[in-house]
């Protein structure tokens, strides 16, 4: 939204609070963006009461005074869409800040403003229709190389009616020119606009069937997450939210990634926005960047713009999925955007719900979640759109309104816990608290694609954490040297799923990311020694001479072991351990 937008109409402030104006005399719609006081900040309408307009400003407004002048376009918050959206970072309104930076450095000024996409660079347009084709709302018209990692495919728009193509040529064009007109008057262009608060639209939502693999063992192997789910990640300060959300942006195996950085601390945004352009993208060997678009808002940035900046991330994220892709977005986090809904809602002086919320929270929240999916979109294609947030409960109180309203809308809960983060268990991820209710759906990937026995496998391990955590409150009143021999060594086999196979290295270079193939054979071998060890037990073996068998702590070098070589490494290891424990009776 540039303020070269036509006004169609202008007031002036009667009052401000904080990011909270009032205007009157100005004829206006809900969610009309406005531009306020001498300097234009950008603004949304949010309440109209008799001849009151409530504007929520998405920059500071210090010093704006009542009687300033507030000037209406008439149009929604809108994002610009089209190729230039990679490898770019925006603020919370799209607002591209390393333009931004080139200008008027590190600090910007209030009320500059600059398209989301550069409408001045040409692009190699490749048509994918000819003279005579006749096209419709979605379909795709022509293709744009956008980065070296992602083919940026032209659509015609959803709302534009579609017809007969009259005239279509390859060629360089900037995102305005026209590259395709129809009989019925209208061009396409590359670049599209659209409200950041309405759902682009689709044909169908499916039930997605295939798992977004993230390369951690006790996501992909536990509490897997399909492509086009939801997932919420909550835990307190210091867990490691912000590293396991880096992990799936960069190894998740989604097409493109959205990052918000949702009110965070600022030295954590930096160290995104400094390490992401470094990084490789593991599939590709290009910069991970080149399917990466950043969304930052700190903690230190206008309270309002973290309330749009998760509408602004997911409307490009739609972008994507209507060109076929998949695509995951990372919200770091809904918390914060919480906060943000709180703190205007109070200056609002709404009725105020559960720890001060406003009283539609819930809706908010299941809002911005149902956005994710698995869709048919206009085309025909299939894509889809998987979101993962991040919740900060104050605390670690899982009990706090955010995580609770988050968990009753998604599907996969990765509780992240303090007391593991201390003891160095990363990812730091409660297994017992833990779940996905996307398993059963993803059984038969698994079962296809990995092996036919994996649920087993999965269940199995399920049951000795389940059984290890019912032990350790009796081992915390007696002692493990109290209890039977059988419950000693399930203890045993207990610590090596999850030293071996929970716990994941993210800074090791072969650890950072275990395949799936990987993750089934770690677990295998784990089982393995599980069976020899009881058959042992059963024969006679004390519990001490089982436990100590050389080959055991070898399971917990499989991690580390490079990809390549795990399937000769854990037979080795199978062979090792069945003849270490089978001599021993």
């Amino acid at each position: 939204m540039s303020q070269a937008e036509t006004i169609t109409d202008s007031g002036e402030i009667e009052s401000v609070s904080g990011p909270v104006v009032t205007a009157t005399d100005l004829d206006a719609q809900m969610n009309d963006v406005v531009y306020v006081g001498e300097e234009g900040l950008m603004g949304e309408v949010i309440e109209i009461e008799g001849g009151v307009t409530t504007i929520q400003v998405y920059e500071e407004t210090s010093a704006v005074a009542p009687g300033e002048p507030v000037e209406n376009t008439g149009d929604p918050l809108t994002v610009d869409l089209g190729p230039g959206m990679l490898d770019s970072i925006y603020d919370g309104v799209q607002r591209p800040l390393d333009v931004l930076e080139d200008e008027m450095g590190a600090f910007l000024d209030r009320g500059v403003d600059a398209p989301g996409i550069d409408m001045e660079k040409e692009w190699e347009f490749t048509p994918t229709v000819s003279e005579g084709d006749v096209v419709e709302p979605g379909d795709v018209v022509g293709t744009v190389d956008e980065t070296e990692s992602i083919e940026h495919k032209v659509l015609v728009p959803p709302r534009h009616e579609g017809g007969e193509v009259t005239s279509v040529s390859e060629g360089e064009y900037t995102v305005t020119d026209p590259v395709v007109e129809l009989d019925s008057g209208e061009t396409v262009t590359m670049h599209q606009e659209w409200p950041v608060r309405e759902a682009r639209p689709t044909v169908d939502k499916h039930t997605p069937e295939t798992p977004l693999v993230t390369g951690q063992r006790v996501q992909d192997g536990l509490f897997p997450l399909a492509k086009g789910g939801t997932a919420a990640i909550p835990g307190p300060f210091g867990s490691g939210k912000t590293v396991t959300q880096q992990q799936l942006a960069k190894w998740s195996d989604a097409d493109i990634v959205v990052y918000i950085g949702c009110g965070e601390r600022g030295n954590e945004m930096t160290e995104v926005i400094e390490d992401f352009p470094e990084l490789e993208d593991p599939k590709s060997g290009n910069a991970l960047m080149a399917r990466t678009c950043l969304i930052a808002n700190t903690s230190n940035m206008p309270v309002a713009a973290r309330e749009s900046c998760i509408y602004t991330g997911v409307t490009i994220a739609e972008h994507y999925r209507d060109m076929g892709y998949d695509v995951a977005l990372m919200a770091d986090s809904t918390s914060r955007w919480a906060e943000a809904m709180r703190e205007i809602s109070s200056r609002l002086e709404e009725m105020p719900g559960e720890e001060g919320y406003p009283a539609y929270l819930a809706s908010r929240l299941a809002q911005f979640y149902e956005r994710a999916g698995l869709f048919e979109n206009l085309n025909g294609s299939e894509g889809s759109v998987s979101v993962v947030g991040a919740v900060s409960p104050p605390g670690g109180d899982f009990s706090e309104p955010v995580t609770q309203n988050t968990l009753r809308i998604v599907k996969t809960f990765w509780a992240l816990d303090s007391d593991l983060a201390e003891r160095r268990h990363f990812p730091s991820i409660n297994w017992n608290e833990s779940y996905s209710l996307y398993k059963d759906q993803l059984d038969d990937w698994w079962r296809e694609n990995v092996a036919e026995d994996w649920p087993d496998e999965r269940q199995w391990a399920v049951d000795v954490l389940d059984e290890e955590a019912d032990l350790q409150e009796i081992v915390q009143l007696v002692g493990e040297d109290a209890l039977p021999d059988d419950q000693r060594l399930t203890l045993d086999v207990a610590r090596y799923i999850r030293e071996a196979f929970l716990q994941q290295n993210a800074l090791h270079d072969v650890d950072t990311y275990c395949p799936p193939e990987k993750t089934y054979l770690i677990l295998t071998a784990i089982h393995h020694y599980s069976e020899e060890a009881f058959r042992a037990l059963e024969a006679g073996v004390p519990v001490e001479e089982i436990t100590d068998v050389d080959a055991a702590p070898r399971l917990n070098r499989l991690g580390t072991t490079p990809d390549d070589e795990t399937e000769a490494e854990v037979e080795e290891i199978k062979e090792q351990l069945t003849e270490q424990l089978r001599e021993k009776y």
